[in-house]
């Protein structure tokens, strides 16, 4: 069943109060949630082609955007690349379109899906959940806000460690758990 828009804003927000921002899997995003500077846009793209060109308006509206009032989004997209390989397939072209508009190094993408899974991990291994959002997701960020938060942030690169602790921990039914609080969060089914 295809979300309304609304529904499927709802539903990824709760996954990151519940999830990102309660599970703490990452530090940098309680602030910008807090100071209402995430951008959720959910697009009604059927066909790749779509979601590349809502993608580059996506892009250049966050460059031209000042980071005090958007600093950074999150492109839903649930009826296109819902296969998890596609979907990682399209991160190449992603990054692509980042070079070819001079966003490389200004802005970067980050990867949310379903199905998410992390080279070299069995399809149910929990570590996968770091990156298992309710639909597929392309997340940008300003490379600027990135470094400042990784500067004020002490080890940073610990954070994916902690990560997969935090999800053993938690466990498969846990996360399942997690992810039907989301749902029932917003009344879905």
């Amino acid at each position: 069943m295809i979300p309304s828009p609304q529904q499927a804003i709802a539903e990824t927000r709760a996954w990151v109060d519940r999830a990102v921002i309660g599970l703490n899997l990452c530090p940098f995003a309680r602030a910008v949630q807090a100071r209402d500077q995430i951008r959720y846009v959910v697009s009604e793209a059927t066909a790749v082609d779509a979601l590349l060109a809502e993608l580059r308006g996506e892009m250049d509206r966050l460059v031209a955007t000042d980071a005090a009032e958007v600093d950074t989004t999150l492109l839903i997209h649930p009826q296109v690349l819902n296969d998890f390989p596609d979907y990682n397939d399209f991160l190449g072209v992603a990054d692509e379109l980042l070079e070819q508009l001079g966003y490389d190094g200004v802005l970067q993408v980050a990867s949310f899906h379903p199905q998410f899974q992390f080279a070299g991990t069995d399809v149910n291994d929990v570590t996968n959940a770091t990156n298992r959002s309710p639909y597929p997701t392309l997340h940008l960020l300003r490379e600027d806000s990135v470094d400042r938060a990784v500067a004020a942030f002490p080890l940073a690169e610990m954070i994916y460690e902690k990560n997969i602790r935090t999800l053993q921990t938690l466990g498969a039914e846990g996360f399942t758990a997690l992810q039907a609080q989301c749902k029932a969060d917003v009344g879905g089914s």
